[in-house]
């Protein structure tokens, strides 16, 4: 049985969501304000926290920052009524995994957290697909979802993050327009996606910096292509 860590300040909703989870399955352990979900995190170490932005004490961008520091493992999932790009752009810059805008149905939550809790979830489901990539001086290990540089095991990538660099290997040199990268990965091709993708291809680049062979490059306008210089 999965551990959720719901943090909700409004208690009607809260009460909603928590009875719909259990009904699910979930155990869950509840916060209302953001010290207390820092607290219950770190005691209880729950496998997937539904968090809120707008709380008490600590907001859910300060939350997810503090988790992120030790932790980039656990799926964060905010929900909030906060949608502008900008503050979109701003969860996942915090380590935001996905981001659920209220109102919301309680079905959609309950898909959205399925996904986020799937560690084996590929991007295609054919028996074939190798479990390794080579990546310049990198390998990146697909289903513990890690890179490792020169032999030596680095970064800890979220299930997002490993499914986008999975893609890119597959495509290594190739252009990928940004329309198709947000369908395979989002499966939605909105704007609010667009700018999402943004932030991971960051995420991803920061992460391939200690080899100048492989970069990330941006075609404006059209999309991405991972290159691997001397392949």
């Amino acid at each position: 049985m999965a551990k959720i860590l719901l943090v909700e300040d409004e208690p009607s909703l809260a009460m909603l969501i928590r009875d719909n989870l259990e009904q699910s399955d979930y155990e869950v352990v509840q916060a209302a304000d953001g010290e207390q979900a820092i607290r219950l995190y770190r005691e209880q170490k729950p496998d997937l926290i539904v968090l809120d932005v707008m709380l008490p004490r600590r907001d859910g961008f300060e939350v997810a920052g503090i988790i992120r520091t030790a932790d980039r493992n656990t799926p964060i999932l905010f929900l909030t009524s906060k949608a502008r790009p900008r503050d979109v752009v701003r969860g996942f810059e915090a380590g935001g995994n996905d981001y659920l805008k209220k109102p919301f149905g309680l079905e959609e939550l309950l898909i959205r957290m399925k996904v986020l809790l799937s560690d084996k979830r590929l991007l295609h489901n054919g028996p074939t697909l190798p479990d390794t990539y080579s990546i310049g001086r990198y390998t990146l290990d697909v289903m513990k979802r890690r890179l490792v540089f020169s032999g030596r095991s680095t970064d800890q990538l979220t299930i997002r993050e490993a499914e986008l660099l999975q893609l890119f290997c597959q495509n290594q040199n190739e252009l990928l327009r940004k329309e198709n990268i947000l369908l395979q990965i989002w499966e939605d091709d909105a704007f609010l996606n667009s700018r999402s993708l943004d932030v991971f291809i960051s995420r991803l680049r920061s992460y391939l910096k200690n080899d100048p062979n492989v970069e990330i490059v941006n075609h404006r306008g059209l999309g991405y292509r991972l290159v691997v210089h001397g392949t």
